[in-house]
């Protein structure tokens, strides 16, 4: 943006009496190709530009947008949003000179928007013959390949003055086994902060076959008897039930506005002393990751739970401030038609020291999730509903008869209660989570964890 347009918005959204202004500027070009039953089925691609306006007063957030960069629109836009505030400043706010930029590509960087569709082909096509090649019962097979690449701009009253430039790259398969009127779908879908250099890392082969055995086991599974029982959640994916029951409840969007469980328990026992979480936006290359959050701070590492103690909640600036705790690094935004709020990055729970076997053989009669699936929760009593995509009964200390048709129903609260052991094997998944600042990439995780009791839905 030029300087002289930043300033004059910076300049007129504080004589209109904001605490605080914020300029966010952005252009994103992204592009999805997929591919069902061995053909084309979409092949799309896109470019947006816009520029968002924040003004804050004390922690009232007025926010506004435009693809129209034109100096008079945009103070137009600032005139309107703060319509009816008393004058405030007359100084006009600075913002450093020296751009502070972050998300400089690697040096192995493959640029989607250079390499285009045409690459994509060799790995959807490898994804789709190697799931049919597992079984004849294999009935569909869709494959995507989905990138964008955004650079962003913030400046602001405070005077910041950052960009970021930001490449995601995910690969999805999802596989159908059919037998008569019957469907059982797998999916893996791996993602990365990265260009297509992570395509040549996934291994399109492996997962696709995993995706296909995983169906067929299903397919050919029985149904699990619900009831309360002991349950051990395998690593990776499993840990969207803490990400929904748990993390979005220790974000500041919900504490600030009382609407969770842990409002006032900062330094308490939440959980056995077996547990720690975390919540990480500084690894390298995971899809969840960021440089710098959507208010300009640098990212960083917040672990949230210690030994089964609340440590710390997930901030963005406004949620610090109302609720008298420190910035995290972690406000972020769908795109420039969003204001941030706090939102997870990279959240798992840490490894710990049990073994898989020593979880199993403490079960006399339960459930191994082996890998969840969607659901629903209310972040404000943590109240949750998932489905597990594999299952396995267990039986006097042993696995059993693959089951399908499992639901885990729960409070966040009380199953972050029941952990009593925590394995070693930690892994994480990407995955799309949408909250009031819309859809962000985060990823999800967990080592092999224990839940001493939980509700088991069945048929």
């Amino acid at each position: 943006m030029n300087r002289d347009v930043a300033e004059s918005i910076l300049e007129l959204g504080t004589q209109c009496g904001a605490d605080y202004v914020e300029i966010y500027e952005e252009e994103t070009r992204s592009s999805t190709l997929s591919l069902k039953d061995s053909k084309i089925e979409t092949a799309s691609a896109g470019t947006e530009f816009g520029i968002g306006v924040r003004l804050i007063y004390g922690t009232e957030v007025l926010y506004a947008f435009t693809s129209e960069e034109s100096k008079d629109a945009l103070l137009q836009m600032v005139k309107t949003l703060a319509f009816g505030r008393e004058k405030g400043k007359s100084a006009a706010p600075k913002f450093s000179a020296e751009i502070s930029r972050f998300g400089n590509p690697a040096k192995d960087f493959l640029d989607p928007g250079v390499l285009g569709n045409g690459y994509k082909l060799d790995f959807l096509h490898s994804a789709d013959a190697n799931a049919r090649q597992v079984s004849n019962r294999i009935c569909q097979v869709v494959a995507s390949i989905t990138d964008s690449c955004s650079h962003i701009h913030i400046v602001s009253s405070s005077g910041i003055n950052v960009s970021d430039f930001r490449t995601h790259t995910r690969l999805g398969i999802n596989v159908t086994a059919g037998r008569d009127s019957e469907k059982i779908v797998s999916r893996e879908a791996p993602g990365a902060l990265a260009g297509y250099e992570c395509l040549e890392k996934f291994d399109v082969t492996n997962l696709a076959k995993i995706a296909a055995e995983r169906s067929l086991r299903m397919l050919d599974a029985g149904y699990i008897s619900g009831g309360v029982m002991p349950v051990v959640m395998g690593p990776g994916f499993g840990g969207v039930i803490f990400h929904e029951a748990v993390g979005h409840p220790l974000e500041t969007e919900a504490i600030r506005h009382q609407a969770s469980p842990f409002c006032g328990k900062l330094g308490k026992q939440i959980a056995q002393p077996c547990l720690t979480a975390i919540d990480d936006g500084t690894i390298a290359g995971s899809w969840g990751s960021c440089a710098v959050d959507d208010e300009g701070m640098k990212s960083e590492r917040t672990v949230l739970i210690e030994n089964g103690i609340l440590k710390n909640y997930m901030a963005d600036m406004v949620g610090a401030k109302e609720v008298g705790c420190a910035r995290t690094g972690s406000g972020r935004r769908e795109s420039y038609k969003f204001a941030p709020v706090s939102r997870m990055r990279n959240s798992f729970i840490a490894p710990g020291k049990d073994s898989f076997d020593a979880m199993i053989a403490s079960v006399d009669h339960g459930l191994y999730a082996a890998k969840m699936a969607g659901g629903s929760v209310n972040p404000a009593t943590g109240e949750f509903n998932f489905a597990v995509e594999e299952g396995y009964e267990i039986v006097g200390g042993k696995i059993g008869r693959p089951v399908r048709g499992a639901t885990l129903i729960g409070k966040g609260d009380q199953v972050l209660q029941g952990i009593s052991m925590v394995g070693s094997d930690l892994s994480i998944a990407a995955g799309v989570c949408g909250a009031s600042s819309g859809y962000v990439p985060v990823t999800v995780g967990q080592p092999t964890i224990k839940v001493d009791s939980i509700l088991v839905g069945g048929r």
